[in-house]
C-alpha cells in the first residue's frame, strides 16, 4: 500500500527527516567516554569506537569493572597511568615476578608489542631476568656508565646491576639467586632471553624533577611510550573558541570528524551554526518554492474556469441578464 501525503504534508515530512539526521548524529557524538575507572581518556586515546585517532583504534579497553587495559599481540594487561604531557603509558604484567614471589619462579610469558602501531618501548626500561643458562646467555658484569648510557655497551645480562643489588621494595629478595639486568632493543628479544632464564619483571626510572643523579626512581612496571598525531584540523575541532569539540573519525572509512554536541563535522563544531543556517534557509526556500507554485497553480486553475464559462454564457448584446451572470 503505497503512501500518500498531501500537498502542505510534504513540507513537514522534510523537517521531521532533517531533524531525525540531528538526533541520530548527535546520539552517536555522545558515546565518547572521558575516562575510565580515574584514568583520564584523551586524544590520541578512545574506550569507544570512532574516538580518538584511528592509529589507536581497539587499542585500550575500560572492562566491565572499570579497569583499563592495554591490547597487545601478548595478551591485555592492566595500565597503570597514562601521561599526555610526557606521551607515556604504564602497564602492570601479572605474570612478571614479584617481592612476593621471592624465589618461586611462576610461569611466564614475554611481554610484546604490535609494530605497526605508534607503541615502543621506552629506554627507561629495565629487565631483570633470573637464573639464566649461562651456556646461552651472556652474563657478566658492565662497567657502571652502562647504567646510564646502554646504548654505548654490549647486549650482555649485567650481573652487576644497581637494581639486582637494590630491588625495588625488596632490596634482598635475590639473595642466593642469580640475577642480571638487560636493555633490550626489541620486544623480541625478551621473547628469546626467557627461553633460557627461569623468569623477569620491568623496572622503570620515573622521572621526579629532582636534581641529577637523583631525577630518577625505579619503580615496576612497562613504560610504553606513544606518540600524538596532531593535524590541523584536529587542532580547529579542538579549539573552545569554534565549539570545543572532540577528534574522532569515521568508523567505515577511518577519515577525520569532529564530534560535537550537535552533530559530526568534518572540520570544528562551529560549523553546525552554518549547516543549520543552509538547511533552515533551504527548507524556507523549498516551503516558498512549493506555496509559489500551489497560487500559481490555483491562479491558473481559475482563469482556466473562468474562460470555460464565459464560453457556454449566452450572448446577449452587452445586456446582463439572471442567465448569463457571473456573480
Amino acid at each position: 500500500m503505497g503512501l500518500h501525503l498531501t500537498f502542505n504534508q510534504k513540507p513537514m515530512l522534510l523537517l521531521v527527516l532533517i531533524h531525525s539526521l540531528f538526533t541520530l548524529t548527535r546520539s552517536q557524538s555522545t558515546t565518547c567516554r572521558t575516562s575510565c575507572g580515574d584514568i583520564p581518556i584523551e586524544y590520541p586515546f578512545g574506550i569507544d569506537d570512532g574516538c580518538g585517532s584511528p592509529y589507536y583504534r581497539y587499542i585500550l579497553v575500560c572492562s566491565d569493572s572499570g579497569k583499563l587495559e592495554v591490547r597487545t599481540p601478548s595478551g591485555r594487561y592492566p595500565v597503570h597511568n597514562v601521561s599526555y604531557a610526557d606521551p607515556h603509558i604504564l602497564v602492570t604484567d601479572p605474570f612478571m615476578w614479584n617481592c612476593e614471589d621471592g624465589e618461586n619462579y611462576r610461569p611466564t610469558r614475554p611481554f610484546s608489542l604490535d609494530t605497526s602501531t605508534r607503541f615502543e618501548l621506552s629506554p627507561q626500561n629495565e629487565y631483570l631476568f633470573f637464573n639464566c643458562s649461562e651456556d646461552h646467555v651472556i652474563v657478566k658484569p658492565k662497567p657502571i656508565f652502562c647504567e646510564r648510557f646502554p646504548e654505548h655497551c654490549d647486549s650482555s645480562c649485567d650481573s652487576g646491576s644497581y637494581l639486582c643489588r637494590h630491588m625495588p621494595g625488596c632490596s634482598f629478595a635475590m639473595s642466593g639467586s642469580s640475577c642480571c639486568s638487560y636493555s633490550p632493543r626489541a620486544t623480541e628479544s625478551l621473547r628469546l632471553m626467557l627461553k633460557y632464564c627461569t623468569s623477569y619483571t620491568s623496572v622503570y626510572w620515573r622521572n621526579v624533577g629532582a636534581p641529577q643523579p637523583y631525577d630518577q626512581i625505579p619503580e615496576y612496571g612497562i613504560r610504553i611510550d606513544f606518540d600524538i598525531p596532531v593535524t590541523t584540523r584536529c587542532l580547529q575541532c579542538q579549539d573552545p573558541s569554534k565549539g570545543g569539540g572532540t577528534c574522532g573519525f569515521d568508523t567505515e572509512t577511518q577519515s577525520f570528524m569532529c564530534l560535537c554536541k550537535e552533530g559530526n563535522f568534518t572540520s570544528h563544531c562551529k560549523d553546525y551554526d552554518a549547516a543549520r543556517h543552509s538547511r533552515r534557509v533551504n527548507v524556507i526556500a523549498g516551503t516558498a518554492t512549493a506555496v509559489s507554485a500551489a497560487g500559481a497553480f490555483g491562479i491558473g486553475a481559475g482563469i482556466w474556469y473562468l474562460k470555460k464559462v464565459r464560453a457556454k454564457a449566452p450572448v446577449t448584446c452587452g445586456v446582463q441578464s439572471n442567465e448569463n451572470r457571473l456573480f
